[in-house]
């Protein structure tokens, strides 16, 4: 039981890490050095395992009705909120917020196909 949870654990913390090198990389408007990003992945790895579950809960009612659709929008404020926390992580605009969030999700997706 304890090794699933720190394996669930990991893999969020890798899968942030790697999501946000990717964006930086690919994605105009989000910038930020190496260590500053590694550590936001860290914290994005963190909400995600401790903070989306709750979120996914206490708004389910609007999931139900937009189809699932509102999940991308927890997505989209989880990373919003890690940008928030580190001034050396730059988003700049909605539009590299939105491909920012896009990479985590088909990150995720990949690694949850993948090693789950």
């Amino acid at each position: 039981m304890i090794y699933s949870f720190l394996r669930g654990f990991a893999l969020h913390i890798i899968i942030g890490s790697v999501a946000f090198l990717i964006a930086v990389r690919f994605v105009d408007g989000v910038y930020g050095d190496t260590q500053s990003v590694i550590i936001a992945g860290v914290v994005l790895g963190f909400m995600n395992f401790l903070i989306r579950p709750v979120l996914k809960i206490i708004t389910l009612p609007l999931r139900i009705l937009t189809l699932g659709l509102f999940t991308f929008i927890i997505n989209i404020a989880i990373v919003w909120f890690v940008k928030a926390l580190f001034p050396e992580l730059v988003i700049d605009g909605i539009a590299a917020l939105l491909y920012t969030t896009v990479i985590v999700w088909a990150i995720e997706f990949v690694f949850y196909s993948t090693f789950s």
